[in-house]
């Protein structure tokens, strides 16, 4: 079911600006697909034909647009055809973009050397995930932790499904505020947040769920008015360490990591 088809009521449907809607479309986690390849903002229409915040048209026509429009024939179809760009898609057919990113996930130019994605449908154990999404974090980039951390979402046992959910979901409101997206990571931070919080009495795996939901609090309020934060220094712990002080986004990107704790 898409946007369209859902009753006015859902509350699926998000319709304050700038907060991404809860239909997970595209990757479930973050709602990548209606983020604008230009800016890098969240699109609240993103099957429009420009970006709604920067102008920039897409890559595919809209569906239902001008260009769907019957041209199934004659020389309109043929100019069609040839102007139209093919969408990307990965060995087993599924849409994904395979332009290169950098170490925040924004797209760059078909052909500029970039960071390397993470491979989908790695099977990793709990343990495996954590350390990996650590070090990724550590190294400034959230967004392909989120890959990691999404990976275990869709494989995770159903009473854990929320939790790598919500890891995710923190990953990518890293991913949105180092962009520079002050309401998208928010928006992502809160959703992470409310998702670990049923896990807050026994937290699995060594998770430190109450650093994280402290970690994305004082974040989020530290957004307000923010330009962008620095990824890596204010990257959180995703597990409880010995008796660390906090879990908390340093002041800008110098001092000490943030370390787990109460």
């Amino acid at each position: 079911m898409n946007d369209a088809e859902r009753p006015h009521d859902d509350p699926g449907i998000s319709h304050e600006p700038g907060v991404p809607p809860v239909d997970e479309g595209g990757d479930p986690a973050c709602w990548l697909d209606r983020v604008c390849e230009a800016c890098g903002r969240i699109r609240e229409r993103p099957h429009s034909a420009v970006c709604e915040h920067c102008g920039a048209g897409t890559e595919e026509p809209a569906a239902g647009g001008p260009a769907a429009e019957d041209e199934s024939s004659g020389p309109r179809a043929a100019a069609t055809s040839q102007r139209a760009p093919r969408r990307d898609r990965d060995e087993e057919g599924r849409a994904r973009n395979a332009r290169p990113r950098d170490g925040l996930g924004r797209p760059l130019p078909y052909g500029s050397p970039g960071v390397a994605r993470q491979p989908e449908g790695v099977s990793r154990t709990p343990a495996q995930t954590l350390a990996e999404a650590q070090r990724l974090l550590d190294d400034g980039m959230p967004f392909h932790a989120h890959e990691v951390l999404e990976d275990a979402w869709k494989t995770a046992p159903e009473a854990e499904r929320e939790l790598w959910r919500g890891l995710a979901q923190l990953a990518v409101g890293l991913t949105h505020a180092a962009r520079g997206n002050a309401a998208g990571g928010t928006a992502l931070l809160d959703r992470g947040t409310a998702a670990l919080a049923p896990y807050a009495d026994a937290a699995p795996h060594g998770i430190d769920i109450a650093g994280l939901i402290s970690w994305s609090g004082e974040l989020t309020g530290r957004l307000t008015g923010a330009d962008s934060v620095p990824a890596a220094a204010n990257a959180p712990r995703l597990r409880a360490r010995g008796n660390a002080t906090g879990n908390r986004p340093t002041d800008g990107g110098s001092g000490d990591r943030p370390t787990a704790g109460g």
